[in-house]
């Protein structure tokens, strides 16, 4: 079906007021919905909905004792926001690892997060900073927010808890423990302009040679992003000597869910989670 309606709002009522008819593609940054919708894998609704001048979707600001990320803001913006870069380093880290610089001007972390492929660079780390996807809409003519877990908003490849009457505003985060450090990893064939293969996100506080407040996330493993529980129970408060890194790489192994595709073997993608968290875990060891 072609467009047959355009519209650019400029306030988040205008733009909730476009979504309540449903039938409704969203565009901001279009890195990737143009790309998917010009080889036919997206199909545009018969409405276009530009939100990319909705102030309310914008700015990088403390809140509610973290931080509010506005949906709007592009991977360049995140990777020089200088409370990002203090408090939340491994999503600065991943943005690092995020296409090339021309799209990470134009891509936008609401977009990454809407678009809920198992491999999105920001994904796995926010999992492990405990991200909330805030989402608004307007079905009594109210604008109305609710806040739902990044952990529960992936549904499937490609899906997620938002309605289609709901519009993603922001991604919240809350402050990290004292001491907190978190670690990326992405495995492809180029650092940053492939898809992954696998993506690995770690943090915790670490004390002595353990860590405690332990998070674990993989990408590319499962139909969506995951945080790894019975990984992070593993390796809760465990000295991390060889033999626990070791044991607590297998659990991870054993727990994500990878398939084969044309970027990776299932066989493959396990192996990739086992080694890469078994190295990953003996930094921490050894900071």
């Amino acid at each position: 079906m072609a467009v047959e309606e355009y519209w650019a709002p400029a306030t988040l009522s205008d733009a909730l007021e476009r979504l309540r008819g449903g039938d409704v593609t969203i565009l901001a940054g279009g890195t990737d919905l143009m790309p998917q919708s010009h080889a036919g894998r997206v199909t545009l609704a018969r409405g276009l909905l530009n939100v990319r001048r909705v102030p309310e979707l914008r700015g990088i600001e403390a809140a509610d004792g973290g931080v509010r990320i506005g949906a709007l803001c592009t991977m360049s913006e995140l990777m020089r926001d200088p409370l990002v870069r203090e408090h939340f380093g491994i999503l600065a880290e991943a943005c690092d690892h995020f296409a090339s610089d021309q799209l990470r001007n134009a891509a936008t972390l609401g977009g990454n997060v809407c678009n809920a492929s198992p491999a999105g660079d920001t994904l796995v780390p926010l999992l492990v900073l405990d991200a909330e996807a805030e989402l608004a809409s307007k079905p009594d003519g109210r604008v109305q927010f609710r806040r739902v877990p990044l952990s529960a908003f992936f549904s499937g490849p490609g899906r997620t808890a938002r309605a289609p009457d709901e519009l993603l505003c922001a991604i919240r985060l809350p402050r990290p423990p004292a001491g907190f450090v978190g670690r990326f990893y992405k495995a492809g064939l180029r650092p940053a302009l492939d898809i992954s293969a696998i993506s690995i996100g770690i943090g915790g506080v670490p004390g002595g040679r353990a860590l405690g407040q332990a998070r674990v996330a993989y990408g590319a493993v499962a139909p969506v992003p995951m945080r790894a529980r019975r990984t992070e129970q593993a390796l809760e408060g465990a000295v991390l000597d060889a033999a626990t890194v070791e044991r607590v790489a297998a659990i991870a192994r054993d727990e994500v869910r990878p398939i084969d595709d044309v970027r990776a073997s299932a066989w493959y993608r396990r192996e990739l989670v086992f080694n890469m968290t078994r190295r990953m875990l003996g930094d921490v060891a050894h900071a």
